[in-house]
């Protein structure tokens, strides 16, 4: 069959024009490839997702958020990457891929890997993990799953887009250490371990150069090194030179517009600016993923909703973290009576807000569920805070407090109104809105049996931690999320969750402090490797919750590990066992996890990293073997003077424990390396990252150091520096560029029929705000590059110039 298939691609090629071949590699509209009908060659729909399917109703040419057929809304991955449970994940990746069957979705549009530089990213629900392991792992189960039902997903966004400020120009300096170490390698896990359908290339730049653009990332890490076989697409409206992103490995551009880009590709390759295989092996690629879906749409399917339902709870109950639990307070007990306080309760938040937004197929309320488990008479309600705003209301306060009197307990669900989390928008702060956090002060102070249940995307402070006796973290649990924390509040269902990621104890103490977001130009990644758990435990920093860190009703008991030798060498495995034992008198999971620690390197190496984990279900009193296989890429860093991972021949401390500052059980192994005669360059072993300041402060020449490069300018000089991928606000300056900017905000503000406050329409604000000129093409259907071009001759003060070029390309 695959020979078969590989014929036909090769001669429907040798059939096509140029200008055919051209054109498929840019979309149809917003949401298709194009077709080519006299060759049979189909269009595939792509749509939004990662954790339900946004399938757009209605007009295909443009976005419109608020319209989306009916879905299973899943966690966001802030709550799947805390389950820790790689088959959980598979299956919520096979009734995402089944959707997509039913709804003739061809790929949808996930997952994201990208690391959780810093807890301020407004799209950090849409995340795994500050760890580049977990985040792997986690996305290669949830590829694997969608990919199990014959539909295409999208892996996201590559690479190193770590915040939502000016995220369509932003450059990121950061050194090869981090880089390969820390904002590649989840990737890298991905696609050797489950070889997702397509890449998505990013919007920002990297050391310079826009993602989209980048021979190093998308050729020669991602194709030639990592032996990605599927396409590469453009985030929606990311491509700014069309001949350049193709020579670096680019293949679909998206979303499809009348830009000009298709004319463009082909006269580059009549001049012989460009080889026509190179154009060939991008429509190779692009006929095997449209043809794959083709096969897998032509049969109709439908899912089953129900089921579907119960699997979002089950993930939603598995991914809640119980951060607190003193005396033992939960599980609340059916006979007792509960004063359940905050709006949360009757109007949930179980998902972030931008392009993944879900319509939900229906959606379930923590009232109603505990009402279904204990009975109504035992649940009293009051609001305790208003839905909108941040303005505490101290009637509704009094009103909670005098509720939780005459209570037996009282469970508060507070958390991050919508409107704190959203794409394109990043957080300035991690405090709950101090109409949250004043409920529950006075709540707590008149009260002492208070459970507090959180719904956000990411780490909060938590000033009020040591006046309530237990914090259940929800995360963002989807449209059956509420269903998930009755379950785990009751009893019913036994908390396994853990951290994903460092909940800090302020905003002050985060590694990239000092240097997040940056712009308007450039963001330095000045703390390299010391990212997370990787920063806080290696300085010793106090921390509300750390990385791993989940309760459990019942106890553990690690015991007898086993390493399979004292010393390894070169490619040789190394084999860790540990028993773990459920000490309790409930059925329970345990993530066990494994991490691995250089005693005396050369290089400057965190104090730890997570190398394994492994989930087990155990019965009261059962006992169970975990095993983990370590390989000498565990062992290595990344040796940036020979460009490749290396092993420092040493001693390493094997750690296993229940989170990062949790080991339970130790051993230690002797590693020869063949590579130990490599020298290892001065960057990789610079005193300033050797013993990374509490602080979290490096100086600019340590940096440059690091980097090895100057710093570039970070402001904009003047408007000869204007190109079209210059921000349309940055020009204000410019009379033409003020009033372009007024016309991309009417045309944006179309998009969002609804609420000027709401938080999509927030974030198209904030897209307005930022976008550079080029997005005009990706927005008005009637822009091309030689418009855009005109009119950036104009900006500059070459008016008659411009105006020529403009109207000759209108």
């Amino acid at each position: 069959m695959g020979g078969v298939f590989v014929r036909k691609k090769h001669d429907l090629i040798s059939k096509m024009t140029l200008e055919e071949k051209a054109s498929l590699c840019s979309g149809l509209d917003f949401w298709h490839t194009k077709n080519i009908k006299r060759l049979g060659i189909p269009s595939v729909m792509m749509t939004d997702g990662p954790h339900g399917l946004r399938k757009q109703t209605g007009d295909s040419d443009q976005v419109e958020l608020g319209k989306s057929v009916p879905a299973t809304c899943f966690p966001t991955a802030s709550a799947l990457a805390a389950t820790w449970n790689r088959e959980l994940i598979y299956q919520v990746g096979e009734a995402l891929g089944e959707e997509c069957r039913q709804e003739k979705v061809g790929v949808i549009l996930g997952p994201g890997a990208n690391i959780k530089r810093s807890p301020l990213c407004g799209r950090n629900f849409e995340y795994f993990s500050e760890d580049p392991f977990l985040s792997g792992e986690i996305a290669k189960s949830h590829i694997q799953g969608v990919q199990s039902q014959g539909i295409g997903t999208s892996l996201k966004h590559f690479a190193v887009n770590n915040q939502e400020y000016r995220r369509m120009t932003i450059d990121a300096l950061v050194d090869q250490r981090a880089l390969h170490e820390i904002y590649l390698r989840g990737f890298e896990i991905a696609v050797k371990g489950a070889q997702p359908w397509t890449v998505m290339g990013a919007y920002n730049r990297v050391n310079g150069t826009y993602c989209c653009e980048s021979p190093f990332l998308l050729k020669e890490t991602l194709k030639e090194s990592w032996g990605f076989e599927g396409i590469v697409v453009s985030d929606w409206g990311a491509l700014n030179e069309k001949v350049m992103s193709l020579r670096a490995g680019m293949d679909l551009e998206m979303p499809g517009t009348d830009n000009g880009h298709d004319r463009i590709l082909a006269d580059a390759f009549r001049s012989g600016e460009l080889d026509e295989e190179v154009l060939d092996r991008a429509v190779e690629r692009i006929l095997e993923m449209v043809f794959k879906a083709e096969k897998t749409l032509a049969e109709d399917t439908t899912y089953d909703q129900e089921a579907h339902h119960a699997l979002a709870r089950k993930a939603a109950g598995e991914g809640a973290v119980l951060l607190k639990n003193e005396a033992r307070i939960l599980p609340l007990e059916k006979g007792s009576s509960v004063a359940l306080l905050g709006a949360f309760a009757r109007s949930p938040r179980y998902q972030g807000a931008g392009s993944s937004l879900i319509n939900p197929s229906r959606l379930d309320t923590l009232y109603r569920e505990m009402v279904k488990i204990a009975g109504e008479e035992a649940i009293s309600y009051a609001p305790g805070y208003p839905l909108k705003g941040n303005k505490v209301k101290e009637n509704l306060i009094r009103q909670a407090v005098e509720t939780a009197k005459e209570a037996d307990m009282v469970v508060i669900h507070a958390g991050l109104p919508d409107i704190f989390e959203v794409e394109g928008i990043d957080r300035e702060h991690l405090r709950l809105p101090e109409s949250h956090n004043r409920l529950i002060e006075e709540v707590a102070s008149a009260c002492s049996r208070v459970v507090v249940v959180l719904s956000n995307g990411s780490p909060v402070e938590m000033s009020w931690l040591d006046d309530v006796q237990a914090v259940l973290e929800g995360y963002l649990g989807g449209q059956a999320g509420a269903g998930g924390v009755a379950d785990i509040l009751y009893g019913i269902v036994n908390p396994s969750g853990k951290l994903a990621e460092t909940f800090p104890v302020r905003l002050e103490d985060t590694p990239a402090y000092h240097y997040y977001p940056g712009g308007p130009k450039t963001v330095e990644y000045r703390e390299s490797v010391y990212v997370g758990y990787r920063f806080y435990d290696t300085v010793g920093k106090e921390v509300l919750f750390p990385f791993g860190h989940g309760l459990s009703y019942t106890t553990f008991a690690y015991n007898d590990m086993e390493l399979s030798q004292s010393s390894i060498g070169p490619e040789e495995l190394l084999t860790v066992s540990v028993k773990v034992r459920n000490t309790g008198d409930l059925l329970g999971k345990e993530v066990v996890q494994l991490y691995i620690a250089p005693e005396s390197p050369t290089a400057f190496r965190p104090k730890a990293e997570l190398k394994g984990f492994e989930k087990v279900s155990l019965q009261p009193g059962e006992e169970k073997e975990v095993l983990f296989t370590l390989d000498g890429r565990d062992f290595a860093f990344y040796n940036t003077g020979i460009g490749d991972w290396q092993v420092e021949s040493g001693r390493y401390m094997i750690l296993v424990g229940a989170s990062s500052r949790d080991v339970r059980q130790s051993g230690e192994v002797e590693v020869e390396s063949r590579t130990h005669d490599l020298p290892i360059p001065r960057q990789d072993r610079l005193p300033a990252y050797a013993d990374f300041p509490e602080d979290g402060r490096i100086a600019s020449s340590d940096f440059e150091d690091l980097i090895q490069r100057s710093l570039p300018p970070n402001t904009f000089q003047g408007r000869e520096e204007y190109t079209i991928n210059t921000p349309v606000s940055d020009m204000k300056n410019s009379f033409i560029g003020r009033q372009l900017g007024q016309m991309m905000r009417k045309q944006v503000q179309q998009m969002v029929e609804e609420d000027p406050e709401s938080p999509n329409a927030r974030m198209m604000e904030a897209f307005v705000k930022e976008a550079p000129l080029r997005a005009m093409m990706t927005f008005d259907d009637q822009m091309n590059r030689g418009m855009v071009e005109g009119l950036l001759m104009m900006i500059k003060g070459k008016f008659f110039r411009g105006l020529i070029r403009f109207l000759k390309n209108r």
